[in-house]
């Protein structure tokens, strides 16, 4: 068989490749777009329900099973250590084991009597057996202007420091953020269940390609 291969003029212009269709790019764009958010979109899900539910046994499960409790910072008296909307964790332990350079949390006797966490500056033992302390905030030129006595057997120490998670939780407390988890959750649960089941299907010519 004799194959006719075509002869250019001299001079002559090569040939263009034909245009391409602008709607078959759009198209593969697309479908890469759709493959990308296919792969990424059940991770992302798989997190942010990850984290509800570490935030959920740390904040609900640990103190009823692990005894120790958790309160949001609502000021810098603390700080750097201790940051305004960071949560710290908090542990009992027994009031004759304070000692000086131990951050405690207890109800100040001043005022509205409210919860303050503090670093012990100094400790006294009374001849009846109770415990008195002074206290000072980190950040504080001053040492607090009382003398709280502690009472029964316990006292909390502060044993760890979970930064920015009282913003959240302060977030996630506000009405319109509530309504939004009530009916999103169910859906993010819905969705992530459809993404693990189906997947985009490839086209092996546009891989080829």
């Amino acid at each position: 068989m004799t194959a006719t291969l075509p002869v250019r003029r001299p001079g002559a212009a090569a040939e263009l490749p034909p245009a391409e269709d602008a709607r078959s790019t759009a198209g593969r764009a697309a479908g890469r777009a759709a493959q990308t958010l296919g792969r990424v979109a059940p991770w992302l899900v798989r997190g942010v329900v990850g984290l509800a539910v570490l935030a959920f046994l740390v904040l609900a499960v640990g103190p009823h099973v692990l005894g120790y409790r958790t309160m949001t910072m609502l000021t810098a008296s603390m700080a750097p250590e201790i940051d305004a909307g960071d949560v710290i964790v908090v542990t009992p332990m027994a009031v004759s084991e304070i000692a000086e350079g131990m951050v405690i949390t207890y109800h100040k006797p001043v005022d509205d009597h409210s919860i303050v966490t503090h670093r012990v500056v100094s400790v006294e033992t009374g001849p009846d057996g109770s415990v008195q302390v002074r206290t000072k905030g980190d950040a504080n030129e001053a040492i607090d202007p009382w003398t709280a006595t502690l009472e029964g057997d316990t006292a909390y120490q502060v044993r760890a420091v979970i930064p920015e998670l009282g913003h959240v939780i302060r977030a996630l407390r506000a009405p319109v953020v509530s309504q939004v988890l009530l009916y999103g959750a169910p859906s993010l649960l819905v969705g992530w269940v459809l993404l693990t089941i189906w997947r985009p299907a490839r086209d092996d010519h546009e891989e080829s390609a």
